[in-house]
């Protein structure tokens, strides 16, 4: 059983390693982060460490497809199972985004730590090669704001 536990820290370690550890959104939060970025039916929103998959399922609850790019693989498992529902509309990919090139998306969610900021806003500039939403929940990237709510702040980068 201890492997089992072993198993589990690593785990939640990786996401600290490469980005942030799993902390929820609240659902208020959330939904006036969606409302800031002015997600519409029909767009696409990558979610940048999903965790448990709730920011995609409000996304696919708004009409939007959504792709979300989890490394821990307990949270992907989670994650994936949520989101069955909206398999059509959603995909879930146990990857580390820093490793491959973002897809095309309307808006990009992320919930990192300060210190990867300016690393994710790198990114993004050299990545994004259409102007997109993206919506940074606590944390801001080195740059000005479009808009902002008390939790979230809005760019478009591109």
């Amino acid at each position: 059983m201890w492997w089992l536990l072993a198993v589990l820290v690593v785990c939640f370690a990786l996401g600290t390693f490469w980005g942030a550890p799993y902390l929820p959104i609240r659902k208020r939060a959330l939904n006036e982060a969606l409302n800031l970025a002015e997600l519409k039916p029909g767009e696409t929103l990558v979610d940048l460490g999903s965790g448990t998959g709730t920011v995609l399922i409000a996304a696919a609850e708004r009409g939007a497809n959504a792709i979300g790019y989890e490394l821990n693989p307990v949270l992907w498992l989670w994650s994936y199972a949520r989101t069955r529902k909206y398999r059509q509309q959603i995909s879930v990919r146990l990857q580390n985004y820093w490793l491959v090139k973002l897809p095309e998306a309307d808006v990009i969610y992320t919930f990192l730590l300060d210190r990867y900021m300016a690393k994710l806003d790198r990114k993004l500039e050299s990545e994004l090669k259409r102007t997109t939403r993206v919506l940074c929940h606590v944390f801001e990237l080195p740059r000005k704001p479009v808009a902002k709510t008390k939790n979230s702040y809005l760019y478009h980068i591109g």
